[in-house]
């Protein structure tokens, strides 16, 4: 194991800082003493959770899945700071329901920001962390371990966002850029809270096996990130059990198969009752934000 580095002055860019996973490590790397840029959809929050950090910060609004757009705060953060030494690519939304009764848009949109504009985010900022040979962190999911029924959108793009650090860590490592995926389980954000308010998704969750159906308490988790990032690992596991994941991934599918089958056989009914409308919403407050910034932007262009 990597010993941990200060974080005094250094730089890191969080996107998605407005709440959950990015608000939270965006407050811990400050009081590390990092400097940190701020990165979302909601300028009102980012400008909230700013004016909260104990060191130097700013924010800039914009949609990651817009390469011109990061393009622009890439460079508006390094003419700031001075430099970038850690980008945080935490900024994701999440949809639930069964695959046939997904809205297409919404599903694509999954895609969207969690796979592609993981990729545009690096793609901004890699000359800047080539040149102080920092640290980019893509956080990732339980999901890309274990793709699981109800979540098609969801774990296709976190097992896709995992591949990508995977591949990018080999073929940037010897310019001294080190690359590391962070995985969570359940962690008790508007995410997670918006897919309990789906009854089917909720009573599938709590069937799980033990350890994985339980919420896990946000603080500790980003805990282990903000661990991670002091020692720029190249695997960082926000729930202590997810380490002893990655030894039996290769059994997990067809474990996953048949024990799916059975739940989705046993909510099948449940589903068939309620299937209007399902499907067609992006989960939680981080969902709703990114809805209304795009219509948002839709009736500006029209």
């Amino acid at each position: 194991m990597s010993a941990r580095r200060s974080l005094e002055g250094q730089v890191a860019v969080v996107t998605g800082a407005a709440r959950g996973v990015g608000e939270l490590l965006a407050r811990k790397l400050s009081a590390r003493g990092a400097k940190v840029a701020l990165v979302g959809l909601e300028p009102e929050e980012l400008k909230r959770v700013s004016k909260r950090l104990s060191t130097d910060s700013a924010h800039w609004h914009a949609d990651v899945t817009d390469a011109e757009a990061m393009a622009r705060v890439a460079g508006e953060v390094v003419e700031r700071f001075g430099a970038v030494d850690i980008v945080c690519a935490n900024a994701g939304v999440a949809q639930a329901g069964p695959f046939l009764d997904s809205d297409e848009t919404a599903w694509r949109r999954v895609i969207e920001v969690n796979l592609l504009g993981s990729v545009t985010t690096a793609r901004a900022f890699l000359p800047a962390l080539i040149a102080s040979r920092g640290y980019l962190l893509q956080i990732a999911s339980l999901a890309a371990l274990a793709p699981a029924p109800m979540m098609t959108a969801y774990c296709t793009s976190k097992s896709g966002v995992e591949a990508f650090a995977h591949s990018l860590r080999a073929e940037v490592g010897h310019r001294g850029v080190r690359v590391g995926v962070g995985y969570l389980s359940w962690t008790d954000t508007d995410m997670v809270r918006g897919a309990d308010q789906d009854e089917v998704m909720r009573e599938l969750r709590q069937r799980l096996p033990w350890p994985a159906g339980r919420t896990y308490p946000l603080g500790p988790a980003v805990d282990r990130l903000v661990a991670g990032i002091e020692r720029r690992s190249a695997h960082v596991y926000a729930q202590w059990w997810l380490r002893g994941m990655q030894s039996v991934r290769g059994y997990l599918p067809a474990f996953i198969h048949a024990v799916g089958r059975r739940e989705m056989r046993r909510a099948e009914p449940r589903l068939a009752a309620t299937r209007e409308g399902r499907g067609g919403r992006l989960l939680g407050e981080g969902g709703a934000a990114d809805e209304k910034a795009r219509t948002a932007g839709t009736e500006r262009h029209q």
